[in-house]
């Protein structure tokens, strides 16, 4: 059956979704795109539409958001952010940490951790590192998605500098051949090694 033509208000309704889960993502602390996107549908009395925007949208507007009504402060957290990420990824070198995520891309929010990738052999190399530095941290497991295989779990240790939530995702050595797959738009993850990161910092 061929897809019924979007109209005028189904567009709209996309706008309005598209606009108010990029907010929701900014002031609720939710990372997680499908949910925001429920949560907006609901809020806007349309729970059962099916003309969701795609997650690209929703970032597009959120670095919108942001711009608009971030705050004065806005600019300082970013930096600070990254301050931290740089600070650990100096911290985490022998394992060629990587940044990724909001921090990276500029949508972080005063909810926001600070994500890496890291690489190691196996993941005690990761833990043992951390215990020997008495730095204390809890164990979760991550899924992401390679190519067009199903999610995989992967090992991640979550610390906090300062007052910062730091999460490393632990690759195997030959991760960094491979990233996994972004959650906005099914491409390979952006990531970014020390070096862009100080430049990010110091134009920050």
């Amino acid at each position: 059956m061929p897809k019924r033509p979007a109209t005028t208000k189904d567009a709209r309704m996309r706008q309005l979704v598209t606009q108010e889960a990029a907010r929701i993502m900014a002031e609720e602390a939710i990372s997680d795109y499908l949910v925001a996107k429920r949560k907006a549908a609901e809020r806007l009395g349309a729970p059962d539409t099916r003309n969701l925007p795609t997650n690209r949208e929703i970032q597009d507007a959120l670095i919108d958001h942001q711009r608009l009504f971030g705050g004065a402060g806005r600019p300082a957290l970013l930096r600070r952010l990254r301050q931290v990420a740089v600070e650990a990824m100096e911290f985490l070198r022998r394992f060629e940490p990587r940044l990724v995520g909001s921090v990276l891309h500029g949508t972080a929010t005063e909810h926001s951790d600070v994500n890496l990738h890291v690489f190691a052999e196996t993941p005690e190399e990761v833990a043992f590192f951390l215990m020997d530095q008495g730095i204390p941290y809890e164990v979760v497991e991550r899924r992401f998605r390679f190519g067009r295989e199903e999610p995989v779990g992967v090992p991640a240790y979550r610390f906090v500098a300062g007052d910062v939530p730091v999460e490393l995702a632990v690759f195997s050595v030959n991760g960094l051949r491979e990233a996994p797959r972004s959650r906005i738009d099914g491409q390979p993850m952006v990531r970014a090694a020390l070096g862009a990161v100080r430049e990010q910092l110091a134009a920050t």
